[in-house]
């Protein structure tokens, strides 16, 4: 007699290869009250979460949900800016025995070494002979950057220039050297065309070497050089001229 277990095959249709019976086909006698388990399965294993992937149901209907976490903040701590760099810088720096003197079409000066630009500018005339000031040195640069970008600065008298016409300059750049040679030197506002001190023109006031001093347009350049912690000069009345727009104003 042929017997064929229930366990070992799978019921098929006459004349089919008999087949095996899966093994997660195969279950546990069912206990009163309780679902059966498949054998492959270990005892206290939770449900299984359907093809789906929705969650198995709780009590009252509720789904769990996968717990969410929000991700990890950097912290990056934030970057100090260095300070500007100021426009202009003392040009007097690094004289030896500077001593402030008057005030006239300029602010004059003694003392000896190296001169340095204010800030930047290009050179648009150097000379150790003029014969319009006492001792002979005339420099003038165009300031290039700055509150006072476009006017020209002079530099006279006592003073060997150490740039070139057309030469780029910085405060880092020493322009000129400056000499005991009696007279001091004399450094202010020039012409536009560089020609002599601004305190000459018509919108200054038109006042040249004979005074009276000191000039509102040379008052201007002292106090910008005190500004930059150049000792001032001695002026002590108040300016004569005119203070042509643009050039910086004289504190009270």
């Amino acid at each position: 007699m042929l017997a064929v277990s229930g366990w070992v095959t799978a019921s098929h249709w006459p004349g089919a290869p008999p087949r095996l019976a899966s093994l997660q086909e195969l279950r546990s006698p069912p206990v009163a009250g309780q679902p059966a388990m498949r054998i492959n399965e270990p005892a206290g294993a939770g449900p299984r979460v359907a093809a789906t992937g929705q969650q198995p149901a709780k009590p009252g209907g509720l789904h769990s949900a996968a717990p969410r976490y929000a991700p990890a903040v950097r912290y990056r701590p934030s970057r100090v800016q260095p300070p500007a760099a100021p426009a202009y810088q003392n040009p007097f720096r690094s004289v030896s025995g500077l001593l402030a003197e008057r005030v006239d079409m300029g602010a004059d000066f003694a003392g000896t070494g190296p001169v340095y630009a204010i800030g930047d500018a290009v050179i648009t005339n150097a000379t150790a002979s003029n014969g319009g000031w006492p001792g002979g040195g005339w420099i003038t640069y165009r300031l290039t950057d700055g509150p006072d970008a476009g006017l020209l600065v002079y530099v006279a008298e006592d003073v060997t220039p150490t740039v070139q016409v057309g030469q780029q300059v910085s405060a880092s750049t020493a322009i000129a050297s400056m000499y005991n040679g009696g007279d001091g030197i004399e450094t202010g506002w020039a012409m536009p065309d560089g020609a002599s001190a601004e305190s000459e023109m018509s919108a200054a006031g038109g006042i040249s070497g004979g005074g009276p001093f000191p000039t509102m347009i040379g008052l201007s350049f002292d106090h910008l050089l005190t500004s930059l912690g150049v000792p001032a000069g001695s002026g002590g009345q108040s300016g004569n001229g005119l203070l042509p727009p643009g050039y910086p104003a004289v504190s009270g």
